[in-house]
């Protein structure tokens, strides 16, 4: 018999299915953030090892069904051409899960808080890398090393996957079917991952597993209702209060 409330009080998982539930929705109207969202936002009270533990299934189970949604279309391809970046985009996220344990609480605080801060400015600015196709090879080495091992410690490689495809000007088509294969192959090696580091523990599993729920519920929301409203103005606040949220977390981490 698992408990749930053995690692969290029903007041904060409450909370957790709040965070959970929005980034559900951002997910399913704008197709990004749910890691960012829940990271930053269940970091404002929860412990980093816990919010990491509690995000895994939710990743893994959501972008399974956005994956499904969309259709693979042209993943062989995709695959064949990104095959190193998302190698090392996996053996990293396997790689580094491996330490989050044993970095200290405040400095996990600032690992978090720090990339939602500056993605999220990348993207908010509109800076688009541009890189010379002789330094491709280079490019991708130190860009799916460094997505890798922000997807192990922080679960979200999902931003700098899309710099990376935008630094190689791939068409959007292709950029759809490239980002499909990362996500859902990533989210496999944060479960496999997190296994192995004891992170998603028989203790943890009840908070990951029930977070699921909320999160299905907030992307089946986004889908009906994501073309509603402006899309690219919900997309610049989304980015704006998650800067807050990240910048608030870094707080944390720096004044204990």
């Amino acid at each position: 018999m698992f408990d749930l409330f053995a690692v969290i009080s029903p007041s904060l998982f409450i909370f957790a299915c709040a965070v959970t539930l929005l980034g559900g929705f951002v997910k399913g109207a704008v197709g990004f953030a749910m890691p960012l969202v829940m990271i930053s936002g269940m970091g404002i009270l929860i412990a980093p090892d816990l919010v990491v533990a509690g995000i895994i299934l939710p990743i893994l189970i959501s972008n399974g069904w956005q994956v499904a949604r969309a259709g693979l279309g042209k993943a062989r391809d995709a695959v064949v051409e990104h095959r190193r970046y998302i190698t090392l985009v996996c053996v990293m996220i396997l790689i580094s899960a491996q330490f989050l344990r044993v970095i200290p609480a405040d400095a996990m605080f600032v690992v978090l808080g720090v990339p939602v801060v500056v993605l999220c400015a990348i993207q908010l600015a509109g800076w688009r890398p541009r890189i010379n196709p002789a330094w491709r090879r280079p490019f991708e080495w130190v860009a799916g090393t460094l997505a890798g091992m922000l997807g192990g410690l922080a679960g979200t490689w999902g931003p700098p996957t899309v710099l990376y495809l935008l630094a190689l000007d791939t068409p959007r088509d292709r950029q759809m079917s490239v980002q499909g294969v990362i996500y859902g192959l990533g989210s496999v090696m944060l479960f496999l991952g997190h296994m192995k580091s004891g992170v998603l523990n028989a203790q943890t599993w009840p908070l990951s597993v029930a977070l699921v729920i909320p999160a299905m519920a907030g992307m089946w929301l986004g889908f009906r209702l994501g073309d509603k409203f402006d899309q690219d103005k919900f997309r610049k606040a989304t980015l704006l209060i998650l800067i807050i949220a990240g910048a608030n977390l870094i707080r944390r981490g720096v004044m204990g």
